[in-house]
């Protein structure tokens, strides 16, 4: 009888053995994208341009796979805009905190102030802790006023956590729109 016989058996099995424990597999497949969202969380800026632009509304939406916060501005082209993830988003011309729900802070400064030439108020905003009703959404907890200041505008956006986001212009009928979109999960 063959004593090698066995023995190899032995570290066939054991071979066997070591595949899922130790993860000796061929290469990871990268996970599909939940719907297809390849957007990150870092920062978006558009420099823009220097335009005569006003902040006339705020909405917000939901969607299958992600909110929506939608800044309607009056003229084009917008100025740019800044939006990223703060530890605190900080109120315009104080720097005093704005305090938001959820897990994460989004500030979104849009170079667009809420008034016209004369310095009359092109955006009402009633209660500044919530500028936009957001109940009930799945990833947007809270939308806070931040302030309007030197040409800018910015709103406190709290998310349930730091969840990936986009942000673009669209053209409107009477100007100019900045979405920001925020992912329901990675």
């Amino acid at each position: 009888m063959n004593s090698r016989r066995p023995l190899s058996r032995l570290l066939l099995v054991l071979a066997a053995a070591a595949v899922p424990v130790f993860g000796l597999v061929g290469p990871a497949t990268a996970a599909t994208p939940y719907c297809g969202i390849t957007w990150g969380s870092t920062p978006e800026t558009d420099a823009g341009t220097s335009a005569r632009v006003a902040v006339t509304g705020v909405r917000a939406g939901q969607h299958a796979c992600f909110d929506r916060l939608v800044i309607d501005l009056r003229g084009r082209p917008l100025g740019g805009y800044d939006v990223r993830y703060v530890p605190v988003v900080h109120r315009d011309g104080s720097g005093s905190p704005v305090p938001v729900a959820g897990g994460a802070a989004l500030q979104v400064v849009v170079h667009a102030p809420a008034h016209d030439d004369a310095g009359r108020t092109t955006l009402r905003v009633t209660d500044e802790r919530a500028v936009v009703p957001v109940a009930g959404f799945r990833t947007l907890r809270q939308v806070a006023w931040a302030g309007s200041f030197e040409g800018s505008t910015t709103l406190a956006v709290g998310t349930r956590a730091r969840l990936p986001f986009r942000a673009f212009t669209l053209p409107g009928p009477d100007g100019d729109r900045l979405v920001v979109d925020v992912a329901h999960r990675w």
